[in-house]
């Protein structure tokens, strides 16, 4: 097994605050007073306390109970144990810490399972997810398979490994290892993170080519895992259908055939009904990585309290609103960790100055502590006032944090002035202005440059959008969008920029439309269910209970169950 991190120092485990009398314990040992046991460990002795080992593990619990009868003159004999790893087991039992490294905590954590010390059992796997990467997942996963107080770490070591799989696609060695069933496991999951199918089926002939002649009769195993009506055509026909370990094993025909049927249904109907696209299992979507979230806004004359999250995976918008939450519009929102942190806003009777938190595992809100007043008219002054719009937006090349300020409105005009702050000289500094006046306009970094897209002139809402480079100072015209909007939801999922709702100069809209930048192309997406404005985007990610946040994939049956029936 890999190394958790080449980059991995110590970590001292001090969880445990313990009294003095174990200080005075341990300052015993030391000395060796008061004790009433050796230890043997590798030819090295360890006087201890019988009481203070008991009081850490059960192990020695029993085993002092039972046997201590018939152990001679108090002696206690460990085979096979290292005296470095017993010295550590014994520290920790008298002072509750003890140094893991990277070096010792594989070993560490064997000998604490054995003698069932639980919180150090806990230490050490706090330390290996800690460190978890690409290099390491597949090792950590496989060797804590023995390991039933482990559980917790290889269920975090197998979504690393999904959440991160073409990662660890290009660093692992541990992923030639795989047996069979363990790689079957992980490519059937719908939870796999890939940008596109094909990645899956490169990973399978990958797996066989380390041994080809014990895998290649195993394609026919893997295959059926491998979504194939979600390729594209041309891949299918060129690269799965011809290859010649498929070819060569007839157990794989009925798959391919049943592979185009399902591309042919997928490419003749890609709007269809949900049973087109999902009641088959080679064209079942997987999980996305990350889903984008519209927090209220306004909608028929009123604030909204609605939540729909959406599925780049199947197209579709999920409503996943909580009804005891107030509503409101024109707020900011914000993630961090587990929690959607939504600021401010209005909801026609008062502005706020309150701060609620959404727990995206438990699906709850939380009050918390309060903003000041003038922080409040910062978020609402997109409206009302200036119209301010910010982003904070790294800076790959000068690795400083830069916030955007474009556009917006006076009172008697819209702006296209744009102002950048750089927190190490505490300024303000006038940019290039845009190349259109624009209020209510959406802003963002997507790669690296900033955005702003759509807005309003003060004549009409615009489809217009541009980029702006911080490096050369210059605004760029881009691809326009499909439909005019101001007050939008915008945000970037996927590598794509995706504009949501707003006002269209008529009417509060529910359309939603993308935008790639290697093709500087929109393209429509599913529209939400509930028109809105003033709304506020977020994406959430590497939750453990993304399934809750995108379109059900169990909501109709397999092909080969109606087949059956």
């Amino acid at each position: 097994m890999q190394k958790p991190n080449a980059k991995a120092k110590t970590q001292i485990n001090k969880k445990h605050s313990l009294p003095t009398a174990f200080n005075v314990f341990d300052e015993a040992r030391s000395l060796g007073e008061h004790t009433d046991l050796i230890i043997r460990a590798n030819d090295r002795e360890f006087q201890v306390h019988k009481i203070i080992l008991c009081g850490c593990s059960p192990y020695f619990r029993v085993l002092f109970s039972a046997n201590w009868t018939r152990i001679p003159e108090h002696f206690y004999d460990i085979p096979g144990m290292s005296r470095n790893i017993m010295s550590l087991i014994i520290q920790y039992a008298y002072t509750g810490s003890v140094f893991i490294t990277e070096e010792n905590v594989l070993e560490l954590l064997v000998a604490a399972d054995q003698f069932l010390v639980s919180g150090l059992v806990d230490a050490c796997c706090q330390f290996l997810e800690s460190r978890l990467c690409p290099e390491n997942c597949i090792g950590i996963c496989m060797f804590t398979e023995d390991f039933h107080s482990c559980s917790k770490l290889r269920h975090k070591a197998k979504l690393y490994i999904l959440q991160h799989f073409e990662e660890v696609l290009q660093v692992s060695e541990e992923f030639l290892e795989l047996s069979l069933e363990q790689l079957e496991e992980i490519i059937d999951k719908d939870e796999l993170n890939v940008k596109q199918e094909e990645v899956v089926f490169e990973a399978v002939l990958h797996w066989i080519d380390h041994a080809p002649e014990s895998r290649r009769k195993h394609i026919a195993m893997l295959l059926p895992k491998v979504r194939m009506g979600l390729m594209t055509s041309d891949y299918f026909i060129n690269n799965v259908k011809s290859n010649a370990l498929v070819m060569e094993n007839e157990a794989c025909m009925p798959l391919i055939i049943n592979a185009m049927k399902a591309l042919f249904e997928f490419d003749m109907d890609l709007h269809g009904p949900i049973s087109l696209e999902l009641i088959h299992q080679l064209t079942r979507p997987r999980l996305p990585s990350a889903i984008l979230l519209a927090i209220g806004g306004w909608s028929n004359g009123s604030p909204s309290n609605v939540i729909e999250a959406y599925d780049a995976n199947t197209d579709r918008w999920v409503n996943v609103t909580l009804e005891d939450e107030r509503p409101r519009a024109y707020h900011g929102t914000a993630v961090l960790d587990e929690f959607v942190y939504c600021v401010g806003g209005y909801d026609s009777v008062e502005y706020f100055n309150s701060v609620r938190k959404l727990n995206l595992i438990t699906q709850t809100w939380h009050e918390v502590s309060n903003v000041v007043s003038q922080q409040v008219t910062l978020i609402l002054v997109r409206t009302f006032t200036r119209d301010l719009v910010m982003n904070i937006m790294w800076i790959i090349f000068v690795c400083v944090w830069q916030v955007y300020i474009c556009g917006g409105f006076t009172g008697t005009e819209c702006l296209f002035s744009a102002e950048s702050f750089n927190p190490d000289t505490n300024q303000w500094t006038l940019i290039a202005p845009m190349r259109s006046r624009r209020s209510g306009v959406g802003v963002i970094a997507y790669g690296d440059l900033v955005y702003a897209v759509g807005g309003f002139d003060g004549a009409s809402r615009l489809r217009s959008a541009e980029t702006y480079n911080p490096l050369t100072n210059i605004w760029c015209d881009i691809a326009s969008m499909y439909n005019p909007r101001s007050n939008f939801g915008i945000e970037v999922v996927d590598d794509q920029l995706f504009a949501v709702g707003g006002f269209n100069g008529f009417s509060t809209t529910s359309d939603a439309e993308c935008y790639d930048k290697k093709t500087n192309e929109w393209f429509d997406a599913n529209e939400m269910t509930v028109f809105r404005s003033a709304l506020n985007c977020c994406v959430i990610s590497g939750l453990p209970n993304m399934a809750q946040y995108a379109a059900q994939r169990d909501a109709v049956q397999t092909q080969d169950e109606s087949d059956s029936e």
